[in-house]
């Protein structure tokens, strides 16, 4: 591919939840904004897939909302019908009140937030440079983007490569806050079913004590036409067997399953989380790399690890922004 360098305000790498809602809220505010990631679709850990007649949510199951902006935003998508009610508990943790799914599946929360966005996928940024009083984002397919302000959003550990290919260095005290953020892993095996399954309504069950996190049944959700579930491993066993044959890993997973499956399943696929869920955040929504130019790390390793906690970061990065670039808006 040809090189080419775009201009833009903001680059935002990372189309998840806090890439989104940063990107959002500064396209709001007239900035031209440019949002890179990898994948092939939006939404990270958002992630749905299809396979043959069946549904998976595979990543996050749900949503849950506190904060009075977040709640809004869910209400804009229950509003929008990308989002609607699946259960509720009684649990005073961060996961209590209404559980949210997405609709058609939990993708969609993504794709309607992602609307009127620019949003580039399939671009795998390589390295980030200084480039005078910005920002110069190169990519695996030649094209480059320069821009005022950088926010990267993708695992903490993936960013900071980014700046290391560059030759960016950071506060030492800030190097050392960025580094300390880990993430577990998770194995997720999406299964067909040849009948429904055991799991009782909602469809949603967390286990203890074994190697299985938590099983869904996107039937029962109302994702699925076809009997379907997700079963997440627990972080332990995902670290342990991360390497072995992935068929070997899923079918020790389903016979650690069988008392809820109900019937034969008809096929299986393993997806890796490599970065599922940090597994400590930092106590700042999101953390200043570099004041001028400005380069922020955003995303669920701050302030929250729950899709709540991600839109919280991206917003505060955008807030960060809109504060300290004046003349961004209309760049």
């Amino acid at each position: 591919m040809e090189a080419t360098d775009k201009r833009s305000s903001v680059v935002v790498v990372g189309a998840g939840m806090a890439g989104l809602a940063a990107a959002t809220e500064l396209h709001l505010s007239g900035a031209h904004v440019v949002v890179l990631d990898k994948g092939r679709g939006v939404g990270g850990r958002m992630a749905s897939r299809r396979i043959d007649a069946a549904t998976f949510d595979h990543g996050v199951q749900f949503i849950t909302a506190r904060d009075a902006h977040f709640c809004d935003l869910v209400e804009q998508g229950h509003q929008a019908g990308t989002v609607e009610e699946w259960f509720q508990n009684d649990s005073a943790d961060a996961d209590g009140g209404i559980h949210w799914r997405g609709k058609p599946a939990i993708s969609a929360v993504a794709k309607q937030l992602a609307l009127g966005l620019d949003v580039h996928l399939e671009t795998t940024v390589t390295a980030v440079h200084r480039d005078g009083p910005g920002w110069r984002v190169e990519t695996a397919g030649g094209a480059v983007f320069t821009d005022s302000a950088l926010i990267l959003t993708s695992p903490v550990p993936q960013s900071l490569r980014l700046l290391d290919a560059g030759g960016i260095e950071v506060d030492s005290k800030i190097r050392a806050r960025l580094e300390a953020i880990e993430y577990d892993r998770c194995l997720a095996v999406m299964a067909i079913l040849d009948a429904p399954s055991r799991i009782p309504p909602p469809g949603f069950i967390a286990l203890t004590g074994g190697p299985i996190a938590s099983i869904s049944d996107n039937q029962c959700k109302g994702i699925s036409v076809a009997p379907a579930v997700t079963i997440h491993a627990t972080p332990a066993f995902s670290l342990k067997h991360w390497d072995a044959d992935r068929q070997v890993v899923g079918r020790t997973l389903l016979d650690s399953a069988g008392p809820w499956m109900g019937s034969a399943v008809r096929t299986f696929q393993v997806h890796g989380w490599r970065y599922s869920r940090p597994t400590q955040v930092d106590e700042e929504r999101c953390i200043v790399a570099s004041p001028s130019p400005l380069l922020i790390f955003a995303g669920d390793a701050f302030g929250g690890s729950n899709v709540e906690g991600a839109a919280l970061s991206g917003w505060a990065a955008a807030e960060v922004i809109l504060e300290n670039c004046s003349g961004l808006p209309g760049a």
